[in-house]
């Protein structure tokens, strides 16, 4: 459930790269952003069963694209100063919060959504050579190429950036969505028309769409081996494979699970939001968990693989465990005030009770027959 709500919120993330968090904005536009949403599951869905399309280099996005976004400020004729991108603090905001560091603090929300998919790698790993070393190499390398991309894609944004109020009203050019005015005004100021900005905000979607074929890519490979093991309701159904040797229904239950979280947003931006805090929040509490489990119960019997941190890993996996739990509660704090029924943050209602019916599912039946995962299949 947790990796289906992280592909729901690949398609979430659009809408808040957007800016279009502003409640300002246009409802139809609204509408069209979920209903694009809803259709880019459906073709992830016929994309996936090929066995290719598990391949990590179709998902790939190419390192030019850095050069692309990082020319969008040489685009535009006026430029933020670097002591403007560096230290200006925006405090404006429609939500009612007037403390700098509550707004900072909610403000690492997208942030830390940005910083997931590490466990991408893992979930393929029965499908890589050297999965032990090669696997964990993986998960570097992302975050690596994540960080140089990202940051350059954030300083070129920024750097064009000169009147936030303007980016984020309903009155601009793009009815509110930022990135897309920031393109938009970048290429008018020097060409005198906004297409360029329109290829760029194409290129972004493009990427969103990779980001969430990899998502769906995991999420049913997970689907896959938890119904092989045994772990899930009617598993005799979602492990079964087709003649090019793809869990085609395995892909179709990740299809539809992510299809039924996204279709509330066609109907209410709390849900949209909500969802999109509960998937970072869930995600990560899916990484500490096994972390946790690492430096304290099998903390002297854990056998380390070919890759190890060493006598690193338990101090690592320490910060990691408390720089989770400190974010968990700070992304169940109120996003707005005055909190009614509409501004609520349903993220600990909904992770909550998530994890009661995970609990209560373990108590009243899975202990009794769930022996573990399946270790050799030819055995």
């Amino acid at each position: 459930m947790v990796q289906h709500r992280s592909t729901m919120g690949r398609h979430c993330q659009h809408r808040l790269l957007s800016g279009t968090a502003n409640p300002g904005h246009h409802p139809s536009q609204h509408w069209r952003q979920q209903w694009r949403r809803v259709h880019g599951i459906k073709v992830r869905r016929f994309r996936l069963p090929r066995r290719d399309s598990a391949d990590p280099r179709r998902h790939q996005q190419p390192l030019h694209l850095l050069a692309i976004f990082a020319r969008t400020v040489r685009r535009a004729l006026e430029y933020a100063s670097a002591k403007y991108v560096f230290t200006h603090f925006n405090t404006g905001n429609s939500a009612g919060i007037h403390s700098n560091l509550y707004i900072f603090v909610l403000g690492l929300l997208m942030s830390q959504y940005t910083l997931s998919g590490y466990d991408a790698s893992a979930h393929m790993t029965e499908e890589t050579k050297n999965a032990g070393r090669n696997g964990p190499i993986g998960i570097i390398s992302a975050i690596g190429i994540s960080l140089v991309v990202g940051w350059g894609y954030i300083l070129g944004i920024t750097f064009a950036v000169k009147d936030i109020p303007f980016l984020l009203s309903p009155d601009n050019n793009a009815g509110g969505y930022a990135i897309a005015q920031v393109f938009y005004l970048a290429f008018k100021s020097r060409y005198g028309n906004g297409a360029g900005g329109i290829v760029c905000l194409w290129i972004v979607a493009v990427a969103i769409y990779f980001c969430g074929m990899s998502s769906m890519t995991s999420n049913s490979r997970m689907t896959y081996a938890f119904s092989r093991d045994g772990a899930m309701p009617f598993s005799s159904i979602w492990h079964k494979v087709n003649k090019q040797e793809v869990p085609i229904n395995a892909v179709w239950l990740s299809a539809f699970i992510s299809l039924c979280m996204a279709l509330p947003s066609l109907g209410s931006l709390v849900a949209f939001q909500a969802m999109a805090s509960v998937a970072t929040t869930a995600v990560y509490i899916a990484y500490a968990l096994p972390i946790l489990f690492r430096v304290t119960l099998a903390h002297n019997r854990f056998v380390p693989g070919p890759f190890s941190l060493g006598r690193y890993g338990v101090l690592v996996g320490w910060i990691a465990v408390l720089w989770v739990a400190t974010i968990t509660v700070l992304f169940s704090l109120p996003v707005s005030y005055p909190v009614t029924k509409n501004t609520l943050n349903y993220t600990p209602v909904a992770v909550g009770g998530l994890f009661a019916l995970i609990l209560s599912s373990w108590i009243v039946s899975a202990r009794r027959w769930f022996t573990g995962p399946v270790t050799n299949l030819g055995g």
